[in-house]
């Protein structure tokens, strides 16, 4: 694909995430987003084919987005409990400054609207924690006997829903706050038994 086509199916992407984060899926319109991208509707159905297509694109790139960060992160010469938390930190900042972000994850919510299996992206995540877990485990900054697996199933969830949470009460304002005090409870139950 041309720089230029790809220019153009970025913005529309990015045009299509605003009107998603902002009105959902469901209220959305093909208009609207072109409107936001700056496009026309010939652009628009150039690279994508139905609102469904684009919503799925928007996620993938969200999804994209996400990794790209967190792998800065996962290459740090960190501990690896240090850099579960620098990725939690990391995409709760995306979720208050990058609006790919925004709308890929209210998309996610809302997946049922447009028949859409996005467990893709919440597996990574499990899967990326478990291994931290696990690293973290055999470095003894946590307890030996932790379920990684359960555990890391339990922090996504977790961090899914005190981000959802802030995001209906405070539009996000608090998330960084809540996501800090979230771990504050869980720290403690992962360390390991001090020995008397």
């Amino acid at each position: 694909m041309q720089q230029r086509a790809k220019d153009t199916r970025l913005s529309v992407i990015e045009g299509a995430a605003r009107v998603f984060a902002e009105i959902g899926y469901g209220n959305a319109s093909l208009t609207d987003i072109t409107k936001r991208a700056g496009v026309t509707k010939g652009a628009l159905y150039f690279h994508f084919t139905s609102k469904r297509e684009l919503a799925l694109a928007v996620i993938e790139e969200q999804h994209a987005t996400v990794l790209a960060a967190g792998a800065k992160i996962l290459s740090s010469e960190a501990p690896a409990l240090e850099k579960l938390l620098g990725l939690c930190r990391m995409f709760c900042q995306q979720l208050l400054e990058e609006p790919v972000v925004q709308g890929g994850i209210r998309l996610t919510f809302e997946a049922s609207a447009f028949d859409a299996d996005v467990s893709g992206p919440y597996q990574d995540w499990i899967n990326t924690t478990e291994e931290l877990l696990r690293q973290a485990v055999l470095d003894g900054s946590i307890r030996a006997d932790l379920d990684a697996s359960a555990f890391a199933r339990y922090l996504v969830a977790s961090f899914t829903g005190v981000q959802l949470v802030s995001d209906v009460l405070t539009s996000r304002a608090d998330v960084l706050l809540r996501i800090e005090q979230m771990w504050e409870f869980l720290l403690p139950a992962l360390r390991p038994a001090l020995r008397s």
